[in-house]
């Protein structure tokens, strides 16, 4: 069964840092590309890290402030958010890049809301 659950969401004051947690069940967890996405309010969802055997890669607005990592042995990926921004507010998801690159329907988890006071 393909299971996503994000947790490690919050409140949090521009500047502060947050840890985003996602455990992925079932074939959809890979280390050969998982990413961490988000949707603001009114905005489409984006990919803002990714992560696969050949290294990271970032979106330029959350470049030298997010780090990606992976634990192959709890199937398991997270996302270091530091000096954070009124802009990072979103709901931030965990996916298989090679999943929502092809044709759907895709599976999503939940979610985890991050919130960033100015």
């Amino acid at each position: 069964q393909v299971q996503l659950v994000e947790s490690g969401g919050g409140l949090v004051q521009a500047g502060g840092s947050l840890r985003l947690s996602c455990v992925a069940s079932g074939s959809i967890f890979s280390l050969n590309g998982m990413g961490w996405y988000r949707q603001a309010p009114g905005k489409q969802r984006e990919l803002v890290a990714a992560i696969t055997s050949d290294g990271t890669g970032y979106d330029d607005s959350v470049k030298g402030r997010f780090t990606i990592s992976i634990d192959s042995a709890k199937h398991a990926v997270y996302l270091q958010m530091n000096s954070l921004k009124p802009e990072d507010t979103a709901v931030y998801y965990c996916n298989n890049i090679v999943h929502i690159a092809a044709a759907g329907p895709h599976y999503w988890g939940q979610g985890t809301q991050v919130t960033v006071s100015s």
